[in-house]
C-alpha cells in the first residue's frame, strides 16, 4: 500500500517533525509501558525459582535488558513492515501480561526452574510461528469483525485496564500502603498536571502534545523530593515496618551496569537456560496465541480509530497479527515472553491522537538504549507507581472511549444493542468477577477467564452472525409509520 503524502505534523502517521518534539512525545510512550513490559517477566522468573537468592542474579538482569530490546525492536518492525510482518501502525509492542495464567499453571504442573522456563520459551516459539500462519488468513475472516464487533472488543479492553490504572494510583497491588494519602496525592499531582497543560497551553505546543511526558515528569520529581524529605517506611498494624510504595529507591540505578550486550538462550548469562518442546505446555501456550490475536485485532481497531478516526484496514490488522505472532517467538530466542501490542499505549494514542512514526520510532530507539545502557533502564524503571497511575486512569478510560466511538460509525439499532450489551454484560462481568469459571474444564477457564475480553469478543462474533440485519430502533420504525 502506497504511502500518503508526508505531512509535518505529529498527528499523521507518515509525518515528518522535529526530533526536539519527536524525541519528547516517543519518551511519553515509553513512561506509560516501561513498567508493564518488565513485571510479567519478574513474575514468572520468580514463579520457576529463578531468583537472586537461587543464583540467577545474572540471568535476571540479562532477560530484563532483552525484554527492553526486544520490545524496540519489534515495535519498529510493526511500525515500518519487513513483508508481511507489521501493519505500520502506530502500536507499541511489550511483554504480554496475558499469557500469565498458563505460564503459573505450567510452573505448577512441571515444578519450576530453568528448565520449565526453557519450556515456556519452547511453546512460545512454536505458539507465535502459530499466531504468524493466523494472521495470514485474518484477510478472509475479517467480515467477522465488523466496527459493532471491534467496538465491543476495544470496550471489554478499555473496562478491563480500568481496574489496572487504579491499581497503579493507589500504589500496586499487595503494597502495604495500598491507597494511602501520599499515594494518591502523587497520582493527583500527575492528572492535574496532564489536565493543565493538555487544555490550558497552545494546543499545537510542545507542554500540550506531550502533556502526558511532562505530567509523568513531575509526578517524579515530586516522589523524588518526597523520597529525601520524607520518612520512606512506615509500620503495619501488627508492627511490621516497610517501604513506601511511592519512594524511589536510587539503589537500583548505582548498582546497574553503564553498557551490556544482550545474548540467546544458551549463551552467556543464559547458558542455563535451553529450549525445550513439551506437548502439554505448547497447546494451552497456542489457545492464548489465538486469545492474544483478538485482542490485537482490537487494540489496532482501537488505535486507528481513537488516533486516526477511520477503521483499520485488512492489510494492517493482519500484518498485525503476524508482528504479534513472529515479534513473539522472535522474543522467546532471547528469553523473554510473547511481545504483543500494548493496550496501555493504544489508551495514550487515543487520548493525544498523536500517531506521529517518527515520535515513537524514538520512544523505540530509547527501549533499545535502555537494553543496552542499564543504567538508563533502571532510571525509569525505579518510577514509583502512583506516578504512572495518574496517568493511566485517563489513558485506559479512553480506549473505552474509543471503543464507543467504533460502534457509533453506524447508526445504532436494536440489533446493536443487543449484540453490545451482551458483549459487555459477559465479558466485564466473567472479567471481574473472582471464580465466575472456576468450575469449569480447564481449558475452557484458560480461554474465557481473566480479563473477559475473550467471551466479550466470542459473544459479540457470535451474535453478529445469528442475529437477522435490518431491525430498526423505535425511532426509525416510527418514522416509518
Amino acid at each position: 500500500m502506497k504511502a500518503p503524502e508526508k505531512q509535518s505534523s505529529p498527528y499523521a502517521f507518515y509525518g515528518s517533525i522535529p526530533f526536539s518534539q519527536a524525541i519528547p512525545l516517543g519518551l511519553q510512550h515509553v513512561m506509560a509501558m516501561f513498567v508493564g513490559n518488565l513485571t510479567p517477566l519478574i513474575i514468572i522468573m520468580g514463579a520457576c525459582g529463578l531468583t537472586v537468592d537461587a543464583g540467577y542474579g545474572a540471568m535476571r538482569t540479562a532477560i530484563l535488558q532483552n525484554a527492553m530490546i526486544i520490545a524496540g525492536v519489534v515495535t519498529l518492525v510493526q511500525m515500518f513492515s519487513i513483508g508481511p510482518c507489521g501493519g505500520k501502525v502506530p502500536i507499541v509492542m511489550g511483554t504480554s501480561s496475558g499469557f500469565l495464567g498458563v505460564f503459573q499453571s505450567t510452573v505448577a504442573a512441571l515444578g519450576g526452574g530453568a528448565l520449565t522456563y526453557g519450556a515456556i520459551m519452547g511453546a512460545c516459539i512454536i505458539g507465535g510461528i502459530f499466531e504468524g500462519i493466523l494472521g495470514c488468513f485474518l484477510k478472509p475472516l475479517r467480515r467477522f469483525f465488523p466496527p459493532v464487533v471491534t467496538g465491543c472488543v476495544v470496550m471489554a479492553i478499555g473496562l478491563s485496564l480500568l481496574s489496572v490504572g487504579i491499581n497503579y494510583l493507589c500504589g500496586g497491588s499487595g503494597t502495604k500502603d495500598y491507597g494511602s494519602g501520599y499515594n494518591l496525592f502523587l497520582g493527583a499531582v500527575v492528572l492535574i498536571s496532564i489536565l493543565l497543560m493538555k487544555h490550558f497551553t497552545n494546543p499545537t505546543s510542545l507542554l500540550s502534545t506531550s502533556s502526558i511526558l511532562f505530567g509523568i515528569l513531575i509526578g517524579y520529581l515530586v516522589a523524588i523530593v518526597m523520597t529525601l524529605t520524607l520518612p520512606n517506611t512506615a509500620v503495619t498494624a501488627d508492627g511490621t515496618e516497610y517501604t513506601c510504595a511511592w519512594v524511589v529507591k536510587f539503589a537500583s540505578v548505582r548498582d546497574a551496569a553503564w553498557i551490556s550486550l544482550p545474548c540467546f538462550i544458551g549463551i552467556g548469562a543464559l547458558s542455563d537456560l535451553h529450549l525445550t518442546f513439551d506437548i502439554s505446555v505448547i497447546l494451552p501456550v497456542c489457545i492464548m496465541f489465538i486469545v492474544t490475536a483478538i485482542e490485537t485485532v482490537g487494540d489496532i481497531s482501537g488505535c486507528m480509530e481513537g488516533g486516526v478516526g477511520r477503521e483499520a484496514t485488512d492489510e494492517e490488522l493482519s500484518g498485525g497479527v503476524i508482528c504479534d505472532g513472529l515479534g513473539s517467538a522472535f522474543a522467546a530466542l532471547f528469553g523473554v515472553l510473547p511481545n504483543t501490542s500494548f493496550s496501555q499505549n493504544v489508551g495514550l494514542v487515543s487520548m493525544t491522537h498523536v500517531v506521529n512514526r517518527m515520535a515513537l520510532t524514538c520512544g523505540a530507539v530509547f527501549l533499545v538504549l535502555c537494553g543496552l545502557c542499564p543504567k538508563i533502564g533502571a532510571c525509569v524503571s525505579i518510577m514509583p507507581q502512583p506516578v504512572l497511575g495518574g496517568a493511566a486512569v485517563m489513558m485506559f478510560a479512553s480506549i473505552l472511549v474509543s471503543g464507543i466511538q467504533l460502534v457509533t460509525r453506524e447508526p445504532i439499532t436494536s440489533r446493536e444493542v443487543t449484540i453490545i450489551s451482551v458483549a459487555l454484560g459477559l465479558g466485564y462481568g466473567l472479567g471481574s468477577t473472582t471464580g465466575a469459571t472456576a468450575h469449569l474444564p480447564y481449558y475452557v477457564q484458560l480461554i474465557f477467564g481473566g480479563s473477559g475480553i475473550v467471551p466479550a469478543a466470542f459473544a459479540a462474533i457470535l451474535l453478529n452472525v445469528l442475529l437477522p440485519k435490518g431491525l430498526m430502533t423505535p425511532s426509525t420504525a416510527a418514522k416509518a409509520k
